[in-house]
């Protein structure tokens, strides 16, 4: 019988029978944590192993994303303990200047095809973008991966979803994310890995495909590949668990609204919705495309004067390409708030959280009550949160 993506991945990682349902134990090819969850991987490390080090630290990383410089004592003080753990090891640390941990492991070449990586983030997952099995698992877990590199895992049944037909023009990534947020829900792929067929995600750029692997735990899924744009592919006789064949042809822009990202409608069903605030950017559209999108939008206009544009980029390596491409600019005269490289409205403290009665049309992808303020959050893809905060209510670009 042959192999699915995931249990390939696996199986060259463990010396066990990796075939879906079996438990094994698997290599790690990277062992991280981040500056939330960081600090209890600290202490649950020196309480459990003393004075020992690492397996290997030149495969263990520290990524600060969620609050990023810290933005109260408790998390400086978080940050620290990690920066002294990983000096006294010598350990890299991808600190507050370098974002989103997930996506600079990609951008360094830590998360590779085929690899293996687990971390704190819930959305290591975002990895399979890029072929690379990504796993987030509490601290206890990752304490003992910094130990022995290796885990415990077992392997999830897959899924194969094909998807038929062109969305229409004016969808983006996010919206065919959102689309499969409502059709697969959180049971089709629950504890499931996800591979997805179709011509609409074979042309899917890397910000695109980062995009819906992001989106996955939002499926209640293990992780989701594209195995037509990348470079590890599934046996003829791989056995699924389920095969899943949706329409998407013409598909126009969705939007989630609250109080899951789940719950999603076409735009046409919200347009004229009043909005407070706007939030470009997070894990899951934070990417240099999806900022040159929502400049393609605000060229020219400025954000509505009792709305606030909150920007947020990845990574540092986004920042420095939206400067030199004069996407900062653009973003800027708009009237958009623009700040460091971070994960933003997901964390306590960092941009993108709303007040009570605030309602925020954002790229993020969780809008559950409470997780991102007491406002309402509405998720959307940059060019309908950019037409928006120009509008001062949804729309879409035509609509400007």
């Amino acid at each position: 019988m042959g192999r699915t993506i995931i249990e390939k991945i696996i199986q060259a990682h463990s010396r066990d029978d990796a075939a879906a349902g079996r438990i094994v134990w698997m290599d790690l090819d990277v062992r991280s944590a981040r500056d939330f969850g960081g600090p209890n991987v600290v202490k649950n490390f020196e309480q459990e192993y003393g004075g020992a080090a690492p397996a290997d630290p030149r495969k263990t990383f520290f990524t600060f994303d969620l609050c990023a410089p810290a933005c109260s004592l408790k998390y400086a003080d978080n940050q620290q303990a990690c920066r002294d753990f990983a000096r006294k090891h010598g350990i890299e640390v991808f600190d507050v200047d370098r974002g989103v941990g997930t996506h600079v492991m990609i951008e360094e070449g830590l998360a590779r095809p085929s690899g293996t990586v687990v971390g704190t983030d819930s959305h290591m997952n975002i990895l399979g973008a890029v072929g690379c099995f990504g796993q987030g698992m509490g601290d206890v877990d990752i304490a003992f991966a910094f130990k022995t590199g290796r885990t415990w895992f077992e392997v999830p049944e897959s899924v194969k979803v094909v998807l038929k037909g062109r969305p229409s023009a004016a969808a983006e990534a996010k919206d065919l994310t959102l689309f499969l947020c409502r059709e697969l829900g959180t049971k089709k792929i629950a504890l499931r890995s996800a591979e997805f067929y179709g011509e609409a995600v074979r042309n899917l750029a890397l910000s695109g495909r980062i995009t819906l692997c992001s989106m996955i735990t939002e499926m209640a899924g293990i992780i989701g590949f594209i195995p037509e744009n990348g470079p590890i592919v599934a046996d003829g006789d791989a056995a699924y668990a389920d095969f899943i064949e949706l329409d998407i042809d013409g598909l126009p822009p969705q939007i989630a609204v609250p109080p899951s990202p789940n719950t999603v409608r076409p735009l046409a069903d919200l347009r004229g919705t009043r909005i407070d605030s706007g939030f470009i950017g997070s894990c899951t559209n934070g990417r240099t495309e999806d900022f040159a999108r929502a400049a393609e939008i605000l060229k020219g206009h400025k954000v509505k004067k009792r709305v606030m544009l909150k920007i947020v980029p990845a990574t540092r390596r986004v920042y420095e390409e939206m400067l030199e491409r004069g996407i900062l600019e653009t973003l800027f005269q708009s009237g958009a708030i623009v700040v460091n490289p971070g994960c933003g409205g997901c964390a306590e403290g960092h941009v993108g959280l709303t007040g009570k009665g605030e309602t925020q049309i954002s790229t993020g992808n969780r809008n559950f009550p409470g997780k991102q303020g007491k406002g309402q959050t509405y998720l959307a893809g940059p060019a309908v949160v950019a037409a928006s905060c120009v509008a001062g209510e949804i729309a879409g670009p035509e609509d400007l």
